[in-house]
């Protein structure tokens, strides 16, 4: 009876310590995106002018943020908004693999190393930090490794203490597998990949398979095939937060598990030679057993090995690759949809808030190109006289500005939803600029929209402006023209690429020109040149462009973060 119970303490022990370490290396891995997360925007959107680019990308983005899933999500969301082709996606995908290398040599070395010299100083200067603003990631940082080393140690000290190595009813359920069997070896992958799947943690799947394999029960064939269950398992996270997302972005979560499943299966054809060939290169020989020390370095290395040559094999088929994605997951057709359809938003996607605000971003900047597209059409309006053409032109204005609406409201839903989590100081500023953007360009719409119905006024009262009035409303629309156009060339770039004294400069000449058109109506309608309802309409016209022009310089500034 106090044997079970010893055995139950330890259990949750084990557990407990399994959750700190899924924990630890979550507030690392967060920590670390929060400090790095401008930067690795850059790096991951323009570091990926070719494969191997685009592979060391993805190796050194891992290693930063300790976190192949994080990786895979960014550059998923990265492929839905269209900041990385499919091909890139697969090169970075690649290089994360080999990234989560080093966190299978962290485990290692927690086993081997005694660690509890650092743990303790870590949280000391972790909560000392986190109280500092400015480096409060950095202490984020620190207590989540010292949250993930101390879990390796408890992990450590629970094995000891389990001391399955003298537990014969387990030693013997291990022993009664034959691993010499291809089909035990495909039990244990399988079992490894649900439990991955399960935890959504391949670094807890790792944790358990080194626990196993240092208390000397799990032979190492089993162990390796857990982890190489856990290479396919991990794939789920990406999968699951594409399912909702764009067709691109599916198929960039599909390439990682085909990547993976393919590995698999080529190690399963030469599996032992493969395992021994690991085995021999850290001294550790799998058929006499013993050293259960070098146990967990053997993993680490089988897992280093396993993704490098995987990747090696695959890097040059990346153009096959896609191309069985894309015959896997095709374009569907669409008919008639007429609701609201984001194409860089992807609610479901909001797992990497650093990576969501440029997504909305990328949002902005096409809803921004719409607001000049609407614009385009209140142009065409003014000069339409068949009526047909004038009814549907109206109608695509009308559908527009409903569709502005709709838009600012998602957009600034999505961005709510970003900014609930807990985000850098500087991502913070570019919510609250994106969401004043967002509000002003639906101001432009509705701009339009009242332009467009003015000038709808004017055809119903069968009014027709002088031919002297027409030039001088398309003089002013393409003042207004002009500024949407370097509105746009300014909101998906850099700030530091433009000059905001541009936009200045034309909002002064709409003015000006507001100015001179309003006096030179006054003194046409006192000579009676034309009636005075035409000339109200006129005003009413030249001043909702002076609006538009107004709002633009808002949008402007906003993007400066004036």
């Amino acid at each position: 009876m106090e044997t079970t119970q010893n055995y139950l303490f330890v259990a949750l022990k084990l557990l407990g310590a399994l959750g700190l370490l899924i924990y630890g290396m979550k507030m690392m891995s967060e920590a670390l995106q929060k400090l790095a997360g401008p930067q690795l925007r850059y790096i991951l959107s323009k570091m990926t002018t070719n494969r191997f680019t685009g592979m060391l990308t993805g190796t050194l983005a891992t290693c930063a943020v300790q976190s192949s899933s994080a990786t895979t999500v960014m550059t998923v969301s990265f492929v839905s908004a269209g900041l990385l082709t499919l091909a890139q996606a697969i090169s970075i995908i690649m290089g994360a693999n080999i990234g989560t290398t080093l966190t299978a040599w962290i485990m290692s070395l927690g086993y081997n190393v005694d660690l509890t010299n650092v743990v303790f100083p870590a949280f000391f200067l972790g909560m000392v930090l986190i109280y500092y603003k400015h480096h409060r990631y950095v202490g984020d940082f620190l207590f989540g490794i010292a949250f993930m080393f101390l879990s390796l140690v408890m992990l450590s000290t629970a094995g000891k203490e389990m001391d399955l190595a003298h537990n014969e009813s387990v030693v013997n359920f291990f022993a009664s597998f034959d691993t010499g069997n291809h089909l035990t070896i495909l039990a244990f992958l399988f079992i490894g990949t649900l439990i991955t799947c399960i935890v959504q943690s391949s670094a807890a799947v790792m944790a358990i398979t080194i626990l196993l394999c240092s208390t000397g029960v799990l032979p190492i064939y089993l162990g390796i095939a857990l982890v190489m269950g856990e290479n396919i398992g991990t794939t789920a996270t990406a999968n699951l937060a594409a399912l909702g997302a764009g067709i691109e972005a599916r198929r960039a979560a599909l390439a990682h598990l085909l990547f993976n499943v393919f590995g698999v299966i080529w190690v399963l054809c030469v599996f032992y030679p493969f395992v021994d060939m690991v085995c021999g290169f850290v001294g550790y020989d799998p058929m006499t057993g013993g050293q259960a020390e070098r146990l967990p370095i053997v993993l680490a290395m089988f897992h280093t090995c396993f993704n490098i040559t995987n990747t090696a094999l695959l890097i040059g088929l990346i153009p096959q690759m896609e191309r069985i994605v894309c015959w896997l997951l095709p374009e569907k057709e669409q008919a008639g949809q007429q609701e609201l359809h984001l194409q860089y938003i992807q609610s479901n996607l909001v797992q990497t808030p650093e990576i969501a605000v440029l997504q909305a971003q990328k949002e902005t900047a096409q809803f921004a190109e719409r607001m000049q597209q609407m614009f385009a059409l209140v142009r065409r309006l003014a000069k339409e006289d068949d009526e047909k053409l004038f009814d549907s032109i109206f109608k695509q204005i009308e559908q527009a500005e409903d569709h502005s609406d709709q838009t600012e409201l998602a957009i600034a839903r999505y961005l709510e939803q970003v900014g609930e989590d807990h985000l850098s100081d500087a991502t913070k500023q570019k919510v609250r600029q994106m969401m004043r953007e967002v509000g002003e360009l639906e101001s432009i719409g509705d701009a339009c929209y009242n332009l467009a119905r003015t000038i709808k006024r004017k055809q119903e009262s069968g009014q027709r402006l002088t031919t002297h009035l027409q030039e001088q409303l398309d003089a002013m629309m393409k003042l207004c023209d002009d500024a949407l156009t370097q509105m746009n060339a300014i909101m998906p770039g850099h700030r530091s690429e433009h000059d905001i004294r541009v936009t200045y400069r034309i909002e002064n000449d709409i003015n000006q020109m507001r100015d001179r058109l309003k006096a030179g109506n006054i003194q046409a309608v006192n000579d009676h040149e034309y009636d005075y309802a035409l000339g109200t309409i006129f005003a009413d016209l030249i001043s909702e462009c002076e609006k538009l022009g107004d709002y633009v310089v808002n949008v402007v500034q906003a993007r400066f973060g004036k």
